[in-house]
């Protein structure tokens, strides 16, 4: 079974490379599974309905955030009502699942893909660098005691890359991979880890890399070299789409392979 998990998508340039390149790379790598972060979609700063309409037009089957999430206010009602009213593709849009539970939405989603395949994706935020939430690891750990499925994708947003690399061998052998996002720039660790989990510590941006982190160059130099605040807007060049491709056993989970996708436009 063939997984393909694209990394964050930032702005309108990143959700343009995702239309050009995502139906030929679920086609030509036959992928069951396909999951988009996309906190930063909008603009560069979080997500709005309409846009997670769009990838669920395009085929996403889940779509994972983070700590950006909440920068379009409307996105709490869309998230609450996949929880309250049944709307089964709000309920396929996770925030991080170790937030308070009060908060809109919910960090894990169990489907069951084309061919009767049941996986479950988890949403989780690290806390170094980041608000203390409630621990990610404990939240794996009572998430992985509710799901029957072998099938498990884990989105670990996190700052820091000791924390992620920590969850990745915490869950190995449990979780059918463990991919981290948050920082927008891709890391070279790619790796089946020895009890069959799949890892990399940070996916990367799928948008504008003539940018710093999506982010028009001119205005976070403004920000480094003044201390003053100034609008910050999505770049425009050198579009890209990073992801990675999982083949798994659907029986056991385990994963065998996972390869890193860059592409141009």
């Amino acid at each position: 079974m063939q997984i393909l998990f694209i990394g964050d998508v930032f702005g309108s340039p990143g959700r343009k490379i995702v239309r050009e390149h995502v139906h030929h790379l679920v086609e030509s790598n036959r992928a069951e599974l396909l999951v988009i972060n996309v906190e930063n979609a909008a603009g560069g700063f979080g997500v709005t309905p309409a846009i997670c309409e769009e990838f669920f037009e395009l085929g996403a089957d889940v779509l994972t955030t983070g700590n950006h999430v909440w920068d379009k206010k409307e996105i709490g009602e869309y998230l609450d009502s996949g929880m309250k009213n049944g709307n089964s593709a709000a309920r396929r849009v996770l925030r991080p699942a170790n937030y308070p539970a009060t908060t809109p939405g919910s960090g894990h989603y169990e489907g069951v893909t084309r061919s009767g395949v049941a996986y479950a994706v988890m949403n989780l935020q690290g806390r170094v660098f980041m608000v203390q939430n409630d621990c990610p690891f404990r939240t794996a750990d009572r998430l992985l005691g509710q799901t029957k499925a072998k099938v498990i994708l884990v989105d670990m947003h996190a700052e820091a890359t000791s924390e992620k690399i920590a969850m990745g061998w915490y869950l190995d052998g449990r979780v059918t991979a463990v991919l981290g996002t948050h920082t927008h720039v891709a890391t070279a660790d790619t790796r089946v880890l020895p009890n069959g989990t799949a890892y990399q510590t940070d996916v990367g941006m799928s948008g504008p890399h003539d940018s710093v982190i999506g982010v028009e160059k001119e205005q976070v130099l403004a920000r480094f070299l003044t201390s003053m605040p100034n609008r910050f807007d999505a770049a425009r060049g050198d579009v890209r789409l990073n992801g990675v491709l999982i083949d798994c056993d659907p029986q056991t989970g385990c994963a065998s392979s996972i390869q890193r996708i860059v592409l141009g436009q």
